[in-house]
């Protein structure tokens, strides 16, 4: 009987060794379905320059551009400054003379100034001179129109730089004899047959005459 079981024990032995042996490899099997992507790999090394490539053949030549600013320097800058000053000095000084008046009218780089004041032609060259100033001539429409604005109420008149005893008797010049640019002569005017003593006023339409009567009141304006 003790023959029986270590024969039964070796049968059972001797089966189990021999199906634990590496049998031949078999086939290769199917592709494998793709993993998870990797973490990120760290940045690599930068590499050499490349050579430099050949050079190029020139372009057309472009278009002549615009003359640059003109710059100055030197005595000329200064000049140029020193014209700046002054002429910013002449305006401020213009402006700060003008303001004194009781009516102030600008035109352009004009101003036309009264005090509200009427007296003879006389009186108003005299008014106007003593203050570095001059009776008031229009030389366009636009300032025509404007001395008009500056006439009273009564007796809209204003006495205008032309007396033909300072202009020769011709009316074609101020009293410092400087050509007129601008008239508005009214009809018949000037006339003619005024002589030696005439002078100039301005009239409430705007038109200008001549008067033998150089005392009349009339409205005085500078300009300056």
């Amino acid at each position: 009987m003790r023959f029986c079981f270590l024969f039964c024990v070796f049968c059972l032995i001797v089966p189990m060794s021999l199906s634990q042996q590496t049998g031949p490899p078999g086939e290769k099997g199917d592709r494998g379905l793709p993993g998870l992507p990797g973490s990120k790999g760290e940045k690599g090394v930068p590499g050499f320059p490349g050579f430099p490539g050949q050079k190029g053949e020139p372009g057309t030549t472009g278009a002549v551009g615009p003359p640059g600013p003109v710059t100055m320097c030197g005595r000329e800058l200064l000049k140029s400054f020193t014209q700046d000053v002054e002429g910013l000095m002449k305006i401020t000084a213009k402006l700060d003379l003008a303001i004194t008046f009781d009516l102030v009218r600008k035109v352009g780089q004009k101003y036309l100034v009264s005090n509200k004041e009427r007296g003879s032609f006389q009186k108003a060259a005299d008014f106007c001179q003593q203050r570095g100033l001059e009776l008031a001539l229009p030389q366009s429409e636009e300032e025509n129109h404007m001395l008009l604005q500056l006439m009273g109420q009564d007796e809209k008149r204003a006495w205008i730089n032309i007396n033909m005893r300072k202009t020769g008797g011709n009316f074609q010049s101020d009293m410092k004899n400087r050509p007129l640019t601008f008239t508005k002569w009214g009809e018949s005017q000037p006339d003619e047959s005024i002589q030696d003593s005439g002078c100039s006023m301005a009239a409430e339409d705007g038109t200008w005459r001549v008067t033998a009567d150089c005392s009349l009141d009339a409205d005085i304006i500078c300009q300056l």
